[in-house]
């Protein structure tokens, strides 16, 4: 099972380790890209500052995230697992899972970002600021850039199994399964269901569509969970209380929709 994860904008502080090897991170195909994309967020940051916050979408207030940016070949290095601290993050809460648990999610998450393509849980990352929606300069949108390079090193990732993408659009713009791999696809979406006026109305909450996002990973990964296809993920969902839709495709090498539907926020 291969999980795909949107990053968070919320972040752990620099390590205290070692600074960034960009040559020890997972996926050494997307190495040459990440240099590229590294190397021109690092000289826009060096620069007017105002500029780069503009580009960045930052507001006044946000100059210490372009202050980030220009340290990053230096800066103390975490594992993504500990660095990214947003809702998604904090309701999977890796660090309180099992030993077993922690292994499966180091083989099986992946998370994407606009600076590095996409890492494993255990690659050594700093801090930064940079969204799959910039247009750096001399690259463009990142999600365009990173389209080809993912399309080239991730279906050999994915192997033979299961790919659940629990991405946001923005993020799932660099790498969209294609063929083979993505009738074995399951994207999902999280529906808050409420009774008014006797009638159910079903909604999208985005800051509980990501915290239930979070909870069906760590439900998955603590149950030692391993569905072959979109098939069985419905049958572990349902079996681990989640309620659950299925919308198979309409035609082959289309991915899955799962609708998980819940009555409460929290």
């Amino acid at each position: 099972m291969l999980v795909l994860l949107p990053p968070s904008e919320g972040k752990a502080a620099a390590g205290r380790g070692a600074p960034l090897k960009a040559e020890a991170l997972s996926l050494p195909g997307l190495a040459p890209a990440r240099e590229r994309v590294l190397d021109a967020l690092v000289e826009l940051c060096l620069g007017d500052g105002e500029r780069a916050r503009t580009v960045l979408g930052l507001s006044g207030g946000q100059s210490a995230e372009v202050a980030k940016n220009a340290e990053l070949r230096t800066a103390g290095a975490r594992p993504a697992g500990e660095l990214y601290t947003g809702v998604l993050y904090d309701a999977l809460d890796l660090g309180s899972l099992d030993t077993a648990a922690k292994r499966r999610a180091t083989r099986s998450l992946l998370v994407f970002s606009g600076l590095w393509g996409a890492v494993r849980i255990n690659d050594r990352i700093p801090p930064y600021r940079c969204a799959m929606g910039v247009k750096l300069p001399g690259l463009g949108a990142l999600g365009a850039f990173w389209r080809p390079v993912t399309a080239g090193v991730l279906p050999a990732v994915a192997d033979r199994g299961l790919v659940l993408d629990l991405r946001s659009s923005a993020y799932a713009a660099a790498w969209r399964p294609a063929g083979e791999v993505a009738g074995r696809t399951a994207t999902v979406r999280v529906l808050h269901a409420q009774v008014v006026d006797g009638v159910e109305r079903r909604s999208v909450v985005s800051h509980f569509n990501k915290a239930t996002k979070g909870r069906i990973v760590r439900s998955l990964l603590a149950a030692g969970a391993d569905p072959k296809g979109p098939a069985e993920l419905v049958t572990a969902l349902r079996d681990l209380g989640y309620v659950v839709e299925a919308q198979p495709p309409a035609r082959s090498g289309a991915p899955w929709a799962l609708d998980v539907v819940v009555t409460e926020i929290h």
